[in-house]
């Protein structure tokens, strides 16, 4: 089957043969272009280090199957460093910085399966969200999708301490600037979906006496103006 790969401002094609497209890219390596650069690890979807896109799509590459003629090209949002590489450092650091960790635990005696969401549990950090985020993609500042997964994944826990620290660290460029478009949902590879908690982190802050800043530019004062409807 051809397989295009986006290197730089060019495409190249290649004919290979393989079942995911790990290995058409591993077919290519060895047999055709030795230096093509791409990220891989377990093979088995759980490490998330070959996450790209294909045809505008974000997938795993060791577990997509092409049917031949995909365009792949690197995780969009992200410096490349090479062909399809790209540098996920900043978006990984947005977890330290959202406060997506478990603070000095509460000493309370808890049933353990009601310690952790197990869903949230399951990111596998491939940054496939941040490549389709379209907030992320205007707001280089935005925390974005996975890292306000792990908020609510500790925020939701009952042995975190201070959860009202994690909702005040995530009102600034964080859960009132995602447009709630669910982009980021239909692409994790896990089914977790950051729209949905970042409602629940919504709906905490509400209980904090937040609220969405966007609505003051809406001006409601009461009254009735006597204009004329239509």
């Amino acid at each position: 089957m051809i397989l295009n790969i986006k290197r730089d401002a060019s495409v190249e094609s290649f004919e290979v043969s393989g079942s995911t497209l790990l290995d058409l890219l591993d077919n290519i390596k060895h047999t055709k272009d030795p230096s093509l650069a791409y990220s891989s690890g377990c093979r088995s979807g759980v490490c998330g280090s070959c996450a790209m896109v294909v045809d505008g799509v974000e997938v795993l590459a060791c577990s997509f199957k092409p049917s031949g003629g995909e365009l792949v090209e690197p995780l969009r949002n992200s410096p490349i460093i090479r062909d399809l590489v790209v540098d996920m450092s900043k978006a990984l650091e947005f977890n330290a910085k959202a406060k997506a960790y478990l603070n000095e635990p509460n000493a309370i005696k808890i049933d353990p399966a009601s310690v952790i969401n197990e869903l949230q549990s399951s990111c596998i950090l491939c940054a496939s969200c941040y490549s389709v985020c379209p907030v992320y993609a205007i707001n280089g500042e935005f925390l974005g999708p996975f890292a306000l997964t792990r908020v609510w994944k500790y925020v939701s826990d009952k042995r975190e301490s201070d959860p009202k620290s994690k909702i005040d660290n995530i009102q600034q460029n964080g859960i009132w600037d995602c447009t709630l478009c669910n982009a980021c949902t239909l692409v994790c590879p896990q089914g977790i979906s950051s729209k949905a908690d970042i409602e629940k982190l919504r709906a905490k802050s509400s209980q904090y006496g937040y609220m969405d800043p966007n609505f003051s530019s809406f001006g409601f004062g009461g009254g009735f103006d006597g204009g004329t409807f239509f």
